[in-house]
């Protein structure tokens, strides 16, 4: 049997593609994207003829998520060329997805981007902000599109 790790993404992965396809968007997942072809592609790409996103998707059990830098890189560099707006996605265990620009996750020392629980439930869009409808309210009055 495969890496219960790399099931429990795909496992994931097809969570997003479900919401996006529910949300009126057609969507196609890269299974093995990072490692399948020497181009840049991301895990997911989904549009409506009025929104494009091109989402890296991680899943994570703990209470971080790294991200290689090399994937956001090729991430920012697919949705460049496709027009999408790039966004890492993160689901930790028993909450929903929350979603960032590249720009504004935490860069470690060694070049990889980290995304705290914390931070992501505190200030990650949600699904909703991410697809086009409403923006959630923030105590902290921010929730402008980056």
């Amino acid at each position: 049997m495969g890496n219960p790790r790399s099931q429990k993404g795909s496992s994931r992965e097809r969570e997003l593609v479900d919401m996006f396809w529910g949300a009126g968007f057609g969507v196609v997942r890269a299974p093995a994207s990072g490692s399948a072809t020497d181009r840049a592609l991301p895990d997911l790409v989904a549009g409506n003829d009025e929104r494009y996103v091109a989402v890296e998707a991680k899943a994570s059990a703990s209470d971080t998520v790294y991200v290689d830098g090399d994937e956001v890189s090729q991430l920012i560099e697919f949705a460049d060329r496709f027009g999408a707006r790039a966004r890492i996605g993160v689901r930790f265990d028993r909450e929903d997805w929350r979603f960032f620009h590249p720009g504004d996750l935490h860069v470690t020392d060694g070049g990889n981007y980290r995304v705290k629980k914390e931070t992501a439930l505190r200030d990650g869009e949600d699904f909703e902000e991410v697809v086009g409808g409403t923006k959630q309210v923030r105590l902290d009055g921010v929730g402008d599109d980056a």
